[in-house]
């Protein structure tokens, strides 16, 4: 009987473990993404003229404009990757709703940066994937 309690026991830290190991993930992941977003947001808005937009796209907005919404949203990812370091499942719930607003504003950035934007694009989908995974219950190894 005490040997099933500490195998319990054991099975709750690896999972918590790497419950743990995916939020520092994508926290830090986070952190990195919010730091290009704020340099890509005063690019923007410092030099109108630095990116080249493609022709024909279907979305056309005002750099500047962009500038100020990657500025602003890179800040607050940034606050909330910081905000993961405690563990709070608040912060998880906002860390996913951020990545996945981070998601549609690359999405609408690639006429001006197309191969940074699908990079970013790709390491907020693994922040959302890092921030839904639970803890595995009962998995021996």
């Amino acid at each position: 009987m005490a040997g099933s309690a500490s195998e319990t026991g054991r099975d709750t830290a690896r999972g918590s473990a790497a419950q743990s190991g995916w939020t520092v993930f994508a926290a830090v992941m986070m952190i990195f993404g919010g730091a290009m977003a704020i340099l890509e947001g005063i690019a923007a808005i410092a030099k109108d003229d630095l990116f080249v937009s493609t022709r024909n796209y279907v979305f056309q907005f005002n750099l500047a404009g962009w500038g100020w919404v990657h500025l602003i949203l890179g800040i607050v990812v940034v606050l909330a990757g910081f905000a993961l370091f405690s563990g709070a499942l608040w912060a998880r719930a906002v860390g996913v709703v951020l990545a996945g607003l981070l998601v549609v504003a690359h999405f609408l950035w690639l006429p001006y940066y197309p191969f940074w934007s699908l990079v970013l694009i790709a390491i907020n989908i693994f922040v959302i994937w890092a921030l839904c995974v639970g803890p595995q219950k009962g998995v021996r190894a």
